[in-house]
């Protein structure tokens, strides 16, 4: 049984068509790979899996049944997380702060109640131990590398123990050595059994950590295949619209 399937998937916005009849199918523990140039359709199709908005038409079904999202919280509770490029954190919290924000612990008598930080601090320790992270709970992220930025985030999508993590482009914009942290927790979240569609420009992390390439040329998948079935020049000539179809 796969974890996702996306059946003929399409997204227009007005006269334009994002997206055309996408098929794509994830499997448990799986690392599928989201290859295309800038307006292929990536984002979009991201953008449907978390419930940011809902395709015009096709069907998302999970774990074999059909679901319809209408918002973000609707995909998170079915066990859809995602990670954005800018990782949406809060430079001025410490990292469990950012690992629990909008999610935060609780204690306290009856009515009354307060943050149990304690808690907070315990748990996303936890996390980073998982993920053999050296993020520590209290410290800011301010004061952290890229490789640990992605951390917290990637910490705060296994709070509720998710079924499919979408990341989009984890190592942009960082040093070979973060981007070698980064790939090292896509790495983790596979041994759990956790399915993850990474999105990326990075030809040499995609054949690195994936399983599978699927790539999208102006709204259509041109292409889903192993990784042990295709290189980094046929991918390339995919995206570019030398080869048309694989």
């Amino acid at each position: 049984m796969s974890v996702l399937q996306l059946k003929q998937i399409s997204k227009n916005f007005g006269a334009i068509n994002a997206l055309a009849d996408v098929d794509l199918t994830i499997g448990h523990g799986e690392v599928v790979g989201l290859m295309g140039d800038n307006g292929a359709g990536k984002s979009t199709l991201m953008k449907i899996i978390a419930g940011n908005f809902p395709p015009s038409s096709g069907q998302i079904v999970l774990e074999d049944r059909p679901v319809a999202f209408h918002k973000p919280l609707d995909a998170r509770r079915v066990g859809i997380e995602i990670v954005y490029q800018d990782l949406a954190l809060c430079d001025n919290l410490t990292a469990a702060a950012n690992v629990f924000l909008g999610r935060e612990l609780k204690k306290g008598v009856g009515p009354f109640r307060w943050l149990d930080h304690a808690a907070m601090f315990r748990r996303a320790g936890e996390l980073f131990v998982e993920l053999k992270s050296e993020t520590r709970p209290r410290d800011l992220v301010r004061q952290m590398s890229g490789g640990q930025r992605q951390a917290v985030a990637i910490a705060r999508t296994r709070l509720s123990d998710p079924k499919l993590v979408l990341m989009d482009e984890p190592t942009a914009a960082i040093s070979v050595r973060q981007v070698a942290e980064v790939l090292d927790l896509i790495h983790r979240l596979k041994a759990t059994d956790h399915a993850v569609v990474l999105v990326s420009h990075r030809m040499p992390d995609v054949f690195e950590v994936c399983d599978r390439v699927a790539v999208l040329r102006r709204g259509s998948k041109v292409a889903d295949k192993p990784i042990s079935e295709t290189s980094p020049e046929e991918v390339t000539g995919l995206i570019t619209g030398a080869i048309e179809t694989a």
